[in-house]
C-alpha cells in the first residue's frame, strides 16, 4: 500500500520556540493515525503543522507525492488538508447549510452528504452557529472538512467536552468515513482507548518526539505500555 503521508525530521514550533523535535512518521493511503501524548507533547502542534499554522523549523511533509511543507497555509486544503482544529473555527453568523455551501469543492463529499452522516444537521440546516451546541459545532466542522473532499483529514481533539451520546455520534460517523469509504486521517485524542479502536496506527509523542509507533490493536492490548506512556490505562 502506497503512503499518503510522508514526514521527515520534522522540527517545528511557535516563533524561536520548538515543540516538534525531528519528528518521522508516514501514512498508507486509506489508512487511520491515532496520535496519542500527554498534554502539552506536541500532538496539536503537530496537527497545526501539517495545516501550516506553526512555524516550521526543518524538515520535509510530503502529500501524495506534493511538497507540503514550501505551501503557504491557505493552498494547503488545494493540496488536500481537510483540518479540523480544537477551536472547530465554523462561521458562527452563517447558517449551517451557508457554512458547508461556502467552502464545498468539487467532489464525493457534498453538503447532502454531510446531512445523511450527520441527521441532526440536517434538522438544522438554517440554523446559525451560534444557534448550535457543542456537538452540533464539532458535526459541523466536520462535515466543512470533508466537504473540501480532502485526501487526509486532521482531527484534533474531536471528542473534547462532548456529552457521551454525541461522543458515540461522532465516533460512529469518524469510523464510517474512515473504514468505509477510506479516508486517511490523523486523530489527535484525549480518550485513546476509543480512538484506538477506529485506528489502523498508532504513534505516541512525548516532549516534542516520537517515542511509540505501532499497529493500533497492538497497543491497545497493552495496557501496561498504554499506562506507561500515557498514564491512562484502565
Amino acid at each position: 500500500m502506497a503512503d499518503l503521508l510522508n514526514v521527515h525530521q520534522l522540527s517545528a514550533g511557535y516563533g524561536e520556540a520548538v515543540v516538534l523535535n525531528q519528528v518521522s512518521l508516514s501514512l498508507p493511503q486509506g489508512q487511520t493515525l491515532a496520535l496519542l501524548g500527554r498534554n502539552g507533547t506536541g500532538k496539536t502542534t503537530f496537527i497545526n503543522t501539517l495545516a501550516g499554522a506553526t512555524r516550521q523549523h526543518g524538515g520535509t511533509i510530503e502529500l501524495d507525492g506534493v511538497a507540503l511543507h514550501t505551501l503557504p497555509s491557505h493552498e494547503r486544503a488545494g493540496a488536500g488538508i481537510g483540518w479540523v482544529p480544537q477551536e472547530r473555527n465554523i462561521f458562527k453568523s452563517l447558517t449551517v447549510d451557508e457554512n458547508l455551501t461556502a467552502v464545498a469543492r468539487p467532489g464525493p463529499w457534498t453538503p447532502a452528504r454531510v446531512y445523511e452522516l450527520f441527521p441532526r444537521l440536517a434538522e438544522r440546516q438554517t440554523n446559525l452557529g451560534t444557534q448550535l451546541s457543542g456537538g452540533e459545532q464539532q458535526m459541523l466542522a466536520v462535515g466543512r472538512a470533508l466537504v473540501l473532499n480532502p485526501k487526509l483529514l486532521l482531527l484534533d481533539e474531536p471528542l473534547e467536552g462532548l456529552a457521551p451520546i454525541i461522543v458515540q455520534e461522532l465516533l460512529q460517523a469518524i469510523s464510517r468515513i474512515t473504514k468505509q469509504e477510506g479516508m486517511s486521517a490523523i486523530i489527535v485524542e484525549q480518550h485513546p482507548q476509543a480512538i484506538l479502536k477506529i485506528s489502523d496506527r498508532a504513534v505516541v509523542l512525548d516532549h516534542g518526539s516520537a517515542v511509540h509507533s505501532s499497529a493500533a490493536q497492538e497497543l491497545l492490548d497493552q495496557p501496561e505500555l498504554l499506562d506507561r506512556l500515557l498514564g491512562v490505562a484502565r
